[in-house]
Parts: structure tokens; C-alpha cells; sequence
């Protein structure tokens, strides 16, 4: 028996579920603050995305394409200054007690405890470190000694990729799904119904409208860390 195999799974996305709010979006919103990007080249392409992000109907790689290029255009140490900056003005705020206190209900149960995220590891390895989860699978920059190409490594962890992502992740400690009696998956985005369809216990956070209909007819549970 695998000596993790006691232990229940609890996953959670980020962005608008352990959130109050879009990480990946306010991110470009917070580059064109600094006068890091140019408001009237980035703004209405961001929202668009973050539009088509919602409808279900992103095309990951443009996208992928668009919001990684910005870092390439820096050294990481400079970015990584930056980030800080990030979290305390835009990320922290959005870290609400309620979403505090779900990921410390799991911990005290002995759960592992994994954020799954389409945004980038660049992004949210610090937040979900900020979450006290040590575990993120999240979209990979490409890096080449040490700074970023713009690009990305591996399978997008979005829609079917978190999926894929996920067992990977897994296949590397030894482990399926199956392995865990008891699996959770916390999400707010029908985009993540692949997965919250392969979980025991999905859970609906502040659900879209999509999502909320379906977790409505599944009989999931819904609430709100708002």
C-alpha cells in the first residue's frame, strides 16, 4: 500500500475560488500601472481574453503568448522584486479569511493539499506559498539560463490539461487518483468541470453561471469564500 494512500486529496483552484479575484488578469493590469506594458496596446487584448477565459472558449496558446512575453522582456530578479510588490498591493487583499480558513481546515486534517491553476507558476507559486500549500501545478514558463523566453514547457494546466497535469503530477509520487477514498476539488469556473467530474467531492466556489447550473443538477455542494 502506497504510505500516502491514507491520506484524502484536496485541490483547489485559484483564481476567483482561493481569490477574490483573477491573478493572471491583475497582473496586466498591475504591469500597465508600473508603465511596464503599454495601456492601449495590453488593456483591451487582456479583457478580452479574460472575456473569452469565462465563455469557455479561450485559445490557451494566444493567450499563453501574449500574457508570457512581458516576462521575457525582464531579468527574473527584477520580476521577482516586482511580484513582491504585487502580492502586497493586489494579491493579499484578495486573500479573504474564509479562504484562509478552508485551506487550514484541510491542513488539520492531514490532507495534501495541491493548487491547480491555468496562470502561470510564475505568478502563483507565491501566492499559493502565501496560502502555506506547498504543492502548485500551474502553466510552466519556458526558461533558458535562468530568464524567461516568452514561451512555456509542457501541458497548459487548463480545461483537460489540469487533468493531464494532474495525473503526471501524481505519476511522479507513486500515486493515482484512485489511490486517495476521499478526493476534493475546490473551483469556481466550468472550465474545470473535467476535473471536478474525476474528484469524490467537487465543490462549487462562487461559481459562473455555467458551473453554478450544473453543480445545481449534480447536487455538489456551493459556497462562497467571499
Amino acid at each position: 500500500m502506497n504510505k500516502n494512500s491514507a491520506q484524502n486529496l484536496a485541490l483547489f483552484d485559484l483564481d476567483n475560488t482561493l481569490l477574490a479575484g483573477d491573478s493572471d488578469f491583475q497582473w496586466g493590469q498591475f504591469m500597465i500601472a508600473q508603465g511596464l506594458l503599454d495601456r492601449a496596446v495590453h488593456h483591451d487584448r487582456n479583457v478580452q481574453f479574460h472575456e473569452d477565459y469565462k465563455q469557455g472558449k479561450l485559445d490557451i496558446e494566444a493567450f499563453l503568448k501574449f500574457q508570457l512575453h512581458p516576462l521575457s522582456q525582464h531579468k527574473h530578479a527584477f520580476l521577482d522584486a516586482l511580484h513582491l510588490e504585487y502580492m502586497k498591493q493586489v494579491i493579499r487583499p484578495m486573500m479573504t479569511d474564509k479562504a484562509r480558513a478552508l485551506v487550514e481546515k484541510h491542513r488539520a486534517q492531514g490532507d495534501l493539499l495541491l493548487v491547480i491553476t491555468a496562470t502561470n507558476s510564475f505568478i502563483t507559486r507565491p501566492i499559493a506559498l502565501d496560502f502555506g500549500i506547498e504543492h502548485l501545478i500551474g502553466t510552466d514558463p519556458e526558461e533558458i539560463n535562468g530568464e524567461f523566453t516568452g514561451g512555456f514547457v509542457g501541458v497548459p494546466s487548463f480545461q483537460t490539461g489540469k487533468v493531464t497535469r494532474l495525473n503526471q503530477w501524481l505519476a511522479e509520487r507513486g500515486q493515482t487518483l484512485a489511490d486517495f477514498e476521499v478526493s476534493y476539488f475546490y473551483s469556481d469556473s466550468h472550465n474545470d468541470l473535467p476535473l471536478m467530474k474525476l474528484v469524490t467531492n467537487p465543490v462549487a466556489v462562487d461559481a459562473d453561471a455555467e458551473l453554478t447550473a450544473y453543480a445545481t443538477a449534480q447536487n455538489w455542494p456551493q459556497i462562497s469564500l467571499r
